[in-house]
């Protein structure tokens, strides 16, 4: 398999946009995702399109022979974004220093299209965009039963961390995870 991997980096990201809301619906297009309002289409643009307003936004592309099979996005994690904030003491110490320092990546979405799963693209995606950010730290937010995913970070060197979250009222429940510096493999 001949992968390509892009970096788009702020609002240049525009240029894939439509093949990025195009990859999310066929992803999120499969229970227990299809009717859910906070994973429509329309939802995941809006929050993709805010996302690109972002410090510190990047998104990672991975195509084969030309088509968009996989994507990953994410920005400078806002010391004082919701989430974050909710979680109030359970955060470890150094990563809330790091993120008020603007020190930690929040990897918003990360995605392959389902008839290319198992063959390591969430993987190359995820090293490629941690391995060119500024941030040593990364976060992230997984559904908790979200599985291959959900089993997959801890082998990436990511530890869950506090209670579970919502990103909003209607959003499921996730777990935080955290990736330390220097991590590799």
């Amino acid at each position: 398999m001949d992968l390509v991997l892009s970096r788009y980096r702020g609002l240049e990201a525009k240029e894939v946009f439509n093949d990025l809301v195009d990859v999310y619906s066929v992803v999120y297009d499969v229970p227990p995702y299809i009717g859910d309002p906070f994973f429509s289409v329309e939802s995941f643009a809006s929050r993709l399109d805010g996302a690109m307003e972002m410090a510190g936004f990047e998104t990672v592309t991975a195509r084969v022979a030309g088509g968009l099979v996989g994507l990953l996005h994410g920005v400078t994690l806002p010391a004082d974004r919701a989430w974050w904030q909710s979680m109030g003491d359970s955060r470890p110490a150094d990563v809330v220093a790091a993120a008020e320092a603007g020190q930690v990546f929040w990897l918003r979405e990360l995605m392959v299209l389902p008839s290319m799963t198992s063959r390591g693209i969430g993987k190359r995606l995820h090293d490629e965009a941690v391995s060119g950010r500024q941030e040593p730290w990364t976060v992230l937010t997984c559904i908790w039963d979200n599985e291959p995913a959900r089993s997959a970070y801890p082998r990436w060197g990511y530890e869950v961390f506090g209670p579970r979250i919502k990103h909003a009222p209607e959003s499921p429940d996730y777990d935080a995870m955290v990736r330390a510096p220097a991590q590799t493999g």
